[in-house]
């Protein structure tokens, strides 16, 4: 069997498929399909806050009020701890939007402000709480801000929070707003988005929404900033690049208010947990009556009223009293 003649006749055969993939690319290209037709509601695809914040009088267009901000020299908010571990220390990160920021409260009465309060006042001296949230994330640009920022903090334990802003509506998914922008980042980890007919074989199948065609509107929602087929992927890629530094991940189901547009993304959060053998914590349900008994029986609000996504300093302060009970339960804060 002569190999170099199979050879040249299989790359002989490749090229008709090479000239009419070619030609479709050349002649997308030229149509510039797929383009964006919507502006987008974030400017661009990766943000963070500003780096060494003293304090900062932050802006709360619903409470016309301001709230301080302190941040270190990577945009991470308070409580403040260098990137270098020092030995001995335990890190637990907190991942998430603006929740987990904590919009809205101070710098200690942000849940990871006040988890840090708890566990120092309770003997740990040498647990360390990193605030990872980051005000609109979704999982998408969590995946970045991990390779980016997060994993350089040398994280032990790492609460995966992003659930409120991955189900938010929208008109285009984060995915599609990287693709449309050719965002150099997801392009590089991601290099057949860079090819036209890929995109247009992708949107074919549905696989990608590069346009938001069923709109009736422009301005009309119409899709879910990261829709569930996506969100359970970058779930599984972030517990994979939390694993990979030898850090142990836990799906933490951010409670609202009420769950209401989050249960779909709630229920993959428990179905990957169960898949991947990954803890999870699910405060939803009890969040729920908890802050429903404040509310009739102490007056007192879990969340803004005026900002029902966001929690007061009341409900942050239960939300890090579960999560600090949670750690006690499962034994993360014995003996670190």
């Amino acid at each position: 069997m002569d190999l170099s003649k199979i050879g040249r006749r299989i790359a002989f055969s490749l090229i008709p498929v090479t000239v009419v993939l070619g030609s479709a690319e050349f002649g997308l290209r030229v149509a510039n399909w797929p383009s964006v037709e919507a502006a987008f509601e974030h400017n661009t695809i990766y943000w963070l806050t500003d780096p060494n914040l003293k304090a900062q009088a932050t802006p709360h267009d619903e409470l016309s009020t301001t709230f301080p901000v302190t941040t270190d020299s990577n945009g991470l908010r308070y409580p403040i701890h260098d990137m270098d571990k020092p030995d001995g220390t335990f890190r637990i990160m907190t991942l998430g939007c603006s929740t987990t920021f904590g919009w809205g409260v101070t710098d200690a009465e942000s849940y990871p402000g006040v988890l840090q309060s708890l566990i120092s006042d309770g003997g740990y001296e040498h647990i360390e709480v990193i605030n990872g949230g980051q005000p609109g994330y979704t999982s998408f640009q969590g995946m970045w801000l991990w390779e980016e920022v997060l994993k350089h903090y040398q994280p032990d334990l790492v609460l995966i929070g992003y659930v409120v802003q991955d189900a938010r509506d929208a008109a285009y998914t984060d995915q599609s707003q990287a693709i449309l922008e050719g965002d150099a980042d997801f392009l590089k980890h991601n290099v057949l988005y860079k090819s036209k007919v890929y995109l247009a074989m992708r949107n074919m199948l549905g696989k990608v929404q590069i346009r938001a065609k069923e709109c009736d509107r422009q301005d009309q929602r119409c899709t879910k900033r990261v829709p569930i087929e996506d969100f359970a992927g970058n779930l599984r890629t972030l517990i994979d690049k939390v694993e990979s530094v030898g850090a142990t991940p836990v799906i933490f189901g951010y409670p609202l208010e009420v769950g209401g547009y989050t249960t779909d993304h709630r229920i993959v959060m428990e179905a990957a947990s169960e898949e991947l053998e990954v803890a999870y914590l699910p405060l939803q349900v009890k969040m729920e009556q908890a802050a429903k008994t404040a509310k009739m029986e102490e007056k007192i609000n879990f969340y803004f009223p005026q900002d029902p996504g966001h929690a007061t300093a009341e409900g942050n302060a239960w939300i890090a009293n579960e999560v600090y009970l949670w750690l006690k339960e499962n034994q993360w804060l014995e003996a670190r």
